[in-house]
C-alpha cells in the first residue's frame, strides 16, 4: 500500500507566490512521484497552482477561528500523516501523526507582520513573537518539526524551542529548466555591468549600504527590482551619488522579467543584516551568476565558497567585493562554483529529505 501524505496546501497564494507558497508547490510537485499526496486546500483556486488531478480535501482558511478545530475535521479522512509548511495548524483532538514547519526565527528579531494579514491576526502575530514560550507550545504539539536550514535548526536548539526531532528540508528555487529559457554564462558580461537586488526594503535588508557603495562603482547599474513605497523611495533616492554608478528603482517586476535581468547580471547582491533563508541567492547561483552578499551565517550556509562576502555595514567593503569579480578568470571561477553549490538546493532533494523525515 503506497505511503500517503496529507499536505497542508492552504498557504498557496492564488495571485503570486510568496516564500511559503512557493515552498508548498515545489515540494508537492516533487513529492508526487514518491508518495501519494492529498492536498488540503481552503480555496479551489489553489488547485490551479498544483499538478492536474491531484487528490484534495477542503478545509477552512488557516486564519479562520475554525482553525482550532482543523484536526478534528481532518480526522474524518483518517490520514496517517499530516504535514504543514507552517506551525499553526489546529491540532486539538488529532488522530494522526503531525509534522510542522518553522522556517526561521527572523520575526522574533523583526516582529512587524505581513501587511496583507487581517488586523486581528497582525495583533496576535506581534504578541506571539514577544517571547519564545508560545512557539514552544506550538511546536511541541507535533511529532516532529521541519526547518529549512541548518542555521535555523541551530537557533531552535539554542533557544530550546522544541523537544521533538528537528529535520532540515532545504528551500529551493523554481524549476528554471522548464520555466525559463536560459543557459549558464560562457563568460563575464562585457557591456552592461548590472547588479541585481531582489528583496524588500525593510530596515534590516540594509539596502542603504548597496546604494552608498555605488558611489565607488561608476559604470555599474544597481537594479532594485521590488515594489517600494513612495516614502521609502524618496528616502533611498537621497543617498544616490550623482557621480557614482546608476541606481534604478524598478518598483516591481514580473517573475519572468526578474530572471531576464538576472541572467544578464554581473552579480546578485544583498547587504541584509538578517535573513530567513536567501532564495534569490539560489536563483542566481543555479544560473551561474555570482553572488556578492553580507557576511552573515545563513548566507555562509546558502552561498558557501561560491559567494563573495563583504562586511555587512561597510559600503566600501561592498564595492571592493564587486570589483574583485572584475577579473574574468575570477568571475568564471565563481560562476562555476555557484552552479556546483546550487545543486544541493533542488525540490527533488528536498522532497526526499521530507519523505525521510515523515516516515523514519
Amino acid at each position: 500500500m503506497p505511503k500517503t501524505v496529507y499536505f497542508d496546501a492552504r498557504y498557496i497564494r492564488v495571485d503570486h507566490h510568496d516564500g511559503i507558497s512557493r515552498f508548498s508547490v515545489g515540494l508537492i510537485e516533487a513529492l508526487m512521484p514518491m508518495v501519494e499526496v492529498v492536498a488540503i486546500i481552503s480555496d479551489h483556486r489553489q488547485l490551479d497552482k498544483l499538478p492536474s488531478g491531484i487528490k484534495h480535501v477542503f478545509l477552512n482558511d488557516p486564519t479562520s477561528w475554525l482553525e482550532v478545530f482543523a484536526a478534528m475535521r481532518l480526522n474524518k479522512y483518517r490520514p496517517q500523516i499530516v504535514y504543514s509548511p507552517m506551525q499553526t495548524i489546529g491540532s486539538m483532538g488529532r488522530k494522526f501523526s503531525l509534522v510542522l514547519t518553522l522556517h526561521d526565527l527572523i520575526y522574533y528579531r523583526h516582529p512587524k507582520p505581513p501587511p496583507s494579514l487581517p488586523l486581528a491576526v497582525r495583533l496576535g502575530w506581534r504578541l506571539y513573537h514577544l517571547t519564545y514560550w508560545p512557539q514552544r507550545l506550538v511546536l511541541n504539539r507535533a511529532d516532529s518539526v521541519v526547518t529549512v536550514s541548518q542555521t535555523t535548526k541551530e537557533l531552535m536548539l539554542n533557544h530550546r524551542l522544541t523537544k521533538k526531532r528537528i529535520d532540515v528540508v532545504y528551500n529551493a528555487a523554481g524549476d528554471l529548466d522548464s520555466e525559463y529559457e536560459h543557459k549558464p554564462p560562457a563568460m563575464r558580461p562585457r557591456s552592461n555591468q548590472n547588479l541585481v537586488y531582489m528583496g524588500s526594503f525593510m530596515d534590516y535588508k540594509n539596502v542603504e549600504t548597496l546604494i552608498k557603495g555605488m558611489s565607488d562603482l561608476p559604470g555599474y547599474r544597481l537594479n532594485l527590482l521590488s515594489s517600494i513605497s513612495q516614502d521609502r523611495l524618496e528616502q533611498l533616492q537621497s543617498l544616490v551619488s550623482p557621480t557614482g554608478g546608476e541606481v534604478v528603482f524598478h518598483n516591481g517586476v514580473s517573475e519572468a522579467k526578474y530572471h531576464e535581468v538576472l541572467s544578464s547580471a554581473v552579480a546578485l547582491v544583498t547587504a541584509s543584516r538578517d535573513e530567513g533563508f536567501g532564495i534569490p541567492l539560489v536563483e542566481a547561483m543555479v544560473r551561474g551568476i555570482p553572488v556578492v552578499v553580507s557576511d552573515i551565517q545563513i548566507f555562509k550556509e546558502i552561498g558557501g565558497q561560491a559567494a563573495t562576502y563583504f562586511e555587512t555595514d561597510s559600503s566600501t567593503s561592498f564595492s571592493d567585493a564587486v570589483r574583485s569579480l572584475e577579473n574574468p578568470v575570477v568571475w568564471s571561477e565563481k560562476s562555476k562554483l555557484a552552479l556546483l553549490h546550487s545543486a544541493q538546493f533542488s525540490w527533488t532533494k528536498s522532497a526526499t529529505s521530507l519523505v525521510n523525515a515523515l516516515f523514519q
